[in-house]
């Protein structure tokens, strides 16, 4: 079974003062980028793997998605977005992403932000993602970047003068214990090419894949982005079914 950190008070907490948590997907500078890969979603069956406060949800159907369901192993995280959300065709459901049962050719559009990085079992994941897809669905998801789960306690470090990032280990993957807002928190390193070969294992065709960082305009807009271009912190996938 995954951690669910989110039900600890204090993470939770923590997590709820977020820019992205106060100000939903405007708050998250990656998200035109998933927009545009999830394309025109007017009578789709979307799935959200990790929905959270549920903002992709309420997009999607305010985009004309006919039929939304996210699902959250965390019971704070989905109070909240039944409260946001008054709407009778989106369904929040309470499962762990491991075994989550996803129904076979049910959904045109599965999505995931910044969920899959705590997942064991990616690759079963993936297999039942795939199987879940009706003929021509995709698979959208962001993770944190792999520069970023390799050390063991992030943090930017000084030296010579200037901000680096550290990477411990990088090519041996696995559980990593970090403190982000509370201390504890597991997430699961795996390199760029691991997820690629997940995808392809699983069936899924590779469509995009972005290593997000801060374009020069959001720079422009909130300067205090520009030390991203030296890391990037997001791994934006999106994928298809295989002809």
């Amino acid at each position: 079974m995954s951690q669910n950190i989110y039900d600890n008070d204090d993470f939770f907490a923590g997590y709820s003062r977020l820019r992205r948590s106060v100000e939903g997907l405007s708050g998250a500078a990656e998200w035109p980028v998933l927009r545009d890969w999830l394309g025109d979603v007017r009578g789709a069956h979307v799935l959200d793997l990790g929905c959270g406060f549920g903002w992709a949800c309420r997009w999607a159907r305010e985009a004309g998605a006919a039929e939304v369901t996210g699902i959250d192993l965390s019971e704070n995280m989905l109070a909240r977005a039944r409260e946001m959300t008054p709407d009778s065709a989106v369904r929040y459901v309470l499962g762990d992403l491991e075994t989550a049962e996803i129904a076979p050719g049910a959904w045109d559009v599965i999505y995931s932000s910044l969920a899959l990085h705590y997942i064991a079992d990616l690759a079963g994941l993936f297999a039942r993602a795939h199987a879940g897809l009706r003929q021509g669905g995709r698979l959208v998801f962001s993770v944190e970047h792999p520069i970023f789960t390799a050390p063991t306690n992030p943090g930017w470090l000084e030296q010579d003068g200037r901000k680096v990032w550290p990477v411990d280990g990088y090519l041996s993957e696995g559980p990593r214990s970090t403190n982000w807002l509370a201390p504890g928190v597991i997430k699961q390193h795996r390199g760029i090419g691991t997820y690629v070969s997940l995808l392809l294992a699983a069936g899924f065709r590779l469509e995009h894949l972005v290593e997000w960082g801060p374009s020069p305009e959001q720079i422009a807009d909130n300067p205090v982005w520009s030390i991203e271009r030296d890391r990037p912190p997001f791994l934006l996938v999106s994928a298809s079914l295989s002809p």
